[in-house]
């Protein structure tokens, strides 16, 4: 599960990524409707893949 954790996790930023990166809409603090599920996915993911972390090393 940690693997496909991880690889769902990496998609997702470069998804973020690569749409940030064309999108002038978008900043730190604000997402255009475009942008916004992707970061939401990417969060998610990224806290997903943390809290496995911490489970896995008993420090949660």
């Amino acid at each position: 599960m940690a693997a496909d954790l991880y690889t769902r996790y990496m998609a997702a930023s470069d998804t973020w990524r690569a749409h940030l990166d064309r999108c002038s809409a978008c900043t730190a603090e604000e997402r255009c409707p475009d942008g916004a599920p992707l970061w939401e996915r990417l969060v998610r993911l990224q806290d997903a893949y943390l809290t496995h972390l911490r489970t896995k090393k008993g420090t949660s």
